[in-house]
């Protein structure tokens, strides 16, 4: 599934386990179709699973799940420990080979890969008031590639975490959001991959202003990131792409933020 069908398929889904059902559909499509997903830092009412938190939702092999717990691996789990530190997505090789990681953290993953999670992808996802979640994709296979497909998982996470949060929290009412016509043309310019610099010479203004405009923006649509915002944006009918392709998506939420 290419990620426009996946933003169509997801925009109109109304239950959270079809919603976690197509996710793990589109990225099994890749080969990584065993998924986590966590918050990390708040608490979730709404959950897809009787683990505890952070789990919200996953579908990694059952055995793993009641060892982790069991043995409380959330609390040294690096992908758990180390997310907020990451602007962006990261493999789990990438962990294992930052210094000063600690051997339990390091086991952790060793003990993964022997529950047959070969390979892992993990996107930080950051929200309001200093929320965090951790989106996690895993192979089973060992021949999976995490690098090459990186850019597709951090897509399609991005995409799932802003339609999770429209369907766990009451429903945002796009009449109350009024984004100006400079907030609407920044991330517009935005979603076609222009840095504030490039925004601010297309607009004939200054960087400083494209940096406010955008502010506001993200302000009013309840995130600090500029690639949820037009997310959101996009989701709610306040801005139309036309010309934005599958990869395209897929390029500039890798070079946002």
């Amino acid at each position: 599934m290419d990620l426009f069908s996946f933003i169509d398929c997801a925009n109109r889904t109304q239950s959270l386990s079809d919603l976690f059902d197509l996710l793990v559909c589109s990225a099994a499509a890749e080969g990584f179709g065993e998924v986590a997903y966590g918050a990390l830092n708040y608490e979730e009412t709404v959950r897809l699973t009787e683990l505890p938190m952070p789990a919200i939702a996953l579908n990694f092999p059952l055995d793993w799940c009641k060892h982790y717990f069991q043995r409380k691996y959330h609390e040294i789990d690096p992908v758990v420990r180390r997310a907020a530190a990451h602007s962006g997505p990261f493999t789990w090789d990438q962990l294992l080979k930052q210094k000063g990681l600690q051997a339990a953290e390091r086991s952790v993953i060793h003990e993964s890969r022997e529950a047959g999670l070969d390979h892992g992808v993990s996107v930080p996802l950051f929200g309001p008031s200093g929320r965090i979640a951790v989106l996690s994709f895993a192979s089973r296979f060992a021949d999976a590639d995490p690098v090459r497909q990186t850019r597709h998982l951090h897509a399609l996470a991005c995409q799932f975490h802003v339609a999770f949060g429209a369907l766990s929290r009451p429903v945002m009412d796009n009449t109350a959001i009024k984004l100006s016509l400079r907030e609407r043309e920044c991330l517009k310019w935005t979603a076609d991959g222009k840095s504030s610099w490039d925004i601010g010479i297309i607009l004939n203004i200054s960087e400083n202003t494209i940096n406010f405009h955008l502010k506001k923006a993200m302000r009013k649509l309840g995130t600090n990131s500029r690639t949820v915002a037009v997310v959101k944006a996009i989701r709610l009918g306040l801005i139309e792409i036309p010309g934005l392709s599958g990869s395209s998506i897929s390029e500039w939420i890798d070079g946002a933020d």
